[in-house]
C-alpha cells in the first residue's frame, strides 16, 4: 500500500500531543510514529517533557499529566531518534499542518532544519469522500470502523491514521489514489525571486504578512488564522485575478507578524495598511470623508436625515447616527435605496428639491403621499426610523477603555478605537498613557463583532487594578 513514487524511504504516520494549539509558544508532550516500508510496520512512541506546564483542560483531554512528563526526555534529547525514524519518509498526519508545524518548530529551536514531504489525511479524506461533510479523526474512526484503544494518545491516533490509509487503498485501489496523492504532495510554484526556505519558515499561526517588491514599501498586506497556508495560496497555479498574478510576479521578500489570534490579526492588518499604505490593498485605507446620517426632529412631528461628517462628531460616543459611509455619494446612494424600498418621500428626505404639491415620485406611485397630506409627517418619520434601524451606529457602551482577552494578550480599545495590544502590565500602562487615535470605520466593524464574542475586561479604573486575574473580568457580551 505504498505507491512506487513514495516508496524510497517509506511512510511515517505521525501524531503528537501538546500543551496547546500554538507552535510558537506551546510544547509537545508526546509523539507517536507508525513506520511503514518494505521491511514491514514498526511502532514507536515517547512522552516528551515540555517547556511549559500542561493546562488542566489538556490533561483531562489527553490523560497526560504534568507528573507523567516530569521525568520524560526533552525534545532535544529525542531529536536524533526522531530524525532517524523520519528520514526520507513521507510525513503523514491528520491535520498535518498542526503536527508538522509543531515538530518543525521544535527542531528549529535546536538549530535543525526539518523539511519532509508532508501529506494530510484530512485533505485525503475530503478528496476521496467528497459527499461527506465532516472529516475529523473521531468521525473517521466511526465511519470506517477503525480500531483504537486510547483516543488523544499519540501512538493510538497514529495507528488510526495508518488504518485509515489501508481502508482507503482497499476501497479505491492504487490507480485511483495515486493521482490524488501526487496532487496533495505537490507544492505551489513559488515566484522565482523567493527563497523556498523562507516560505518554510512562515508559521501557520494567526497573524499578518507583508509582501515586498524591490524597495521597502510593501506591495500588499494580508492577514490569516493560518499564515503559511494563506501565503502559499497566493502562489497557486490558478491565479484568481490579474492582481494575484501581478503580485506573484513582483514579490521579492515576505515578512510576517504572529498575533495572539484572529482579532489581533484583523486589528494589526488594519493598523499596518493605514500606516504603510501598500499599493495593492484596495480596502482598509483611511478616508477623510467618513460620514453618517443623523435624524433631526422637525416642527411638524416628522424626522429629516442630515448628513454629518466624522470630523465634526465625537464618533464612538455620538448618539443618533445611522450608517457609516466613506463618501457622500455612498451615503446618498444608501438613503435613496431605502427611500425606494420603503416608498418614502425623496423631497422630505432632502434627496430632491422641495416641490409644491405631490412630488414626482408620488406621481409614479412610489411615495405614500407625505408630501401632500396623504401620510402624516409623524408616520413618515416613524417609517424612516424603522428603515434606518439596521444602520444604527452603536454607541460605546462602557465608561472608559476596556480590554479584549485573546490568548496571552489583551487588545485595549476605547470608543471603538484600537489603542494597542498588551502582554504585560507595563505594556498596558504605556498604551493607556498614549493618545486617543482617530475613529476608523474598519476598526469599528472589527471591534463590534469581536466584543460580542470576546472576554471583556473593564480598564476604566486601571490605576487600582492589574492585568492579572481580577474582578474586572467579564464574560458578558456587549
Amino acid at each position: 500500500m505504498i505507491p512506487d513514487f513514495l516508496r524510497p524511504g517509506g511512510l511515517a504516520f505521525v501524531d503528537i500531543e501538546t500543551t496547546g494549539a500554538t507552535s510558537s509558544r506551546d510544547s509537545i508532550t508526546e509523539i507517536g510514529i507508525v513506520e511503514v516500508d518494505e521491511d514491514g510496520v514498526r511502532e514507536w512512541s515517547s512522552l516528551v517533557r515540555p517547556d511549559n506546564r500542561i493546562p488542566p483542560s489538556i490533561e483531562q483531554l489527553t490523560g497526560i499529566s504534568n507528573e507523567m512528563v516530569a521525568d520524560a526526555p526533552t525534545f532535544a534529547e529525542l531529536a536524533d531518534t526522531l530524525l532517524d525514524r523520519l528520514h526520507d519518509r513521507v510525513f503523514i498526519a491528520h491535520n498535518a499542518r498542526f503536527d508538522h508545524g509543531f515538530i518543525r518548530a521544535a527542531f528549529r529551536r535546536i538549530g535543525v532544519d526539518f523539511r519532509p514531504k508532508v501529506l494530510c489525511t484530512v485533505r485525503l479524506s475530503r478528496r476521496m469522500f467528497p459527499e461527506e461533510r465532516y472529516h475529523n479523526l473521531d468521525v473517521l474512526i466511526a465511519r470506517h470502523g477503525l480500531q483504537i484503544d486510547a483516543r488523544h494518545r499519540a501512538l493510538a491516533d497514529a495507528q488510526a491514521i495508518w488504518q485509515f490509509w489501508q481502508r482507503v487503498h482497499r476501497r479505491f485501489g492504487g490507480e485511483a489514489i495515486e493521482p490524488v496523492l501526487r496532487e496533495l504532495l505537490g507544492r505551489p510554484a513559488l515566484p522565482p525571486h523567493l527563497d523556498p526556505a523562507l516560505i518554510e519558515d512562515i508559521p501557520d499561526d494567526a497573524g499578518v504578512y507583508l509582501f515586498y517588491g524591490d524597495n521597502d514599501l510593501p506591495l500588499y498586506i494580508g492577514k490569516s488564522k493560518h499564515l503559511r497556508t494563506r501565503v502559499l495560496s497566493h502562489f497557486s497555479a490558478d491565479h484568481r485575478d490579474n492582481r494575484e498574478m501581478t503580485l506573484s510576479q513582483q514579490v521579492r521578500r515576505i515578512e510576517w507578524i504572529v498575533t495572539a489570534g484572529e482579532i489581533g490579526a484583523l486589528l494589526k492588518e488594519a493598523e499596518l495598511i493605514k500606516t504603510l499604505l501598500p499599493t495593492m490593498n484596495r480596502k482598509l485605507r483611511r478616508n477623510r470623508e467618513l460620514c453618517s446620517w443623523q435624524l433631526q426632529a422637525q416642527p411638524d412631528g416628522g424626522w429629516r436625515p442630515q448628513l454629518v461628517y466624522a470630523r465634526d462628531l465625537d464618533l464612538g460616543r455620538q448618539e443618533n447616527l445611522f450608517g457609516l459611509f466613506r463618501t457622500r455619494r455612498a451615503a446618498l446612494a444608501s438613503l435613496t435605496k431605502i427611500a425606494t424600498a420603503e416608498q418614502l418621500c425623496p423631497p422630505l428626505l432632502g434627496l430632491e428639491k422641495p416641490s409644491s404639491g405631490r412630488c414626482f415620485t408620488h406621481q409614479l406611485r412610489r411615495c405614500r403621499g407625505a408630501c401632500n397630506g396623504g401620510e402624516s409627517p409623524a408616520m413618515h418619520g416613524a417609517r424612516l426610523m424603522l428603515a434606518l434601524r439596521e444602520l444604527h451606529v452603536e454607541r460605546w457602551p462602557h465608561r472608559g477603555p476596556v480590554g479584549i482577552r485573546e490568548g496571552d494578550a489583551m487588545h485595549v480599545v476605547d470608543a471603538w478605537c484600537y489603542l494597542g495590544t498588551a502582554k504585560s502590565d507595563e505594556d498596558l500602562y504605556g498604551i493607556l498613557d498614549g493618545g486617543q487615535p482617530n475613529f476608523e470605520l474598519d476598526v469599528y466593524r472589527i471591534l463590534v463583532k469581536a466584543m460580542r464574542r470576546g472576554r471583556i475586561v473593564d480598564l476604566s479604573a486601571i490605576s487600582l487594578r492589574t492585568l492579572g486575574p481580577s474582578d474586572t473580568d467579564s464574560t458578558n457580551s456587549v
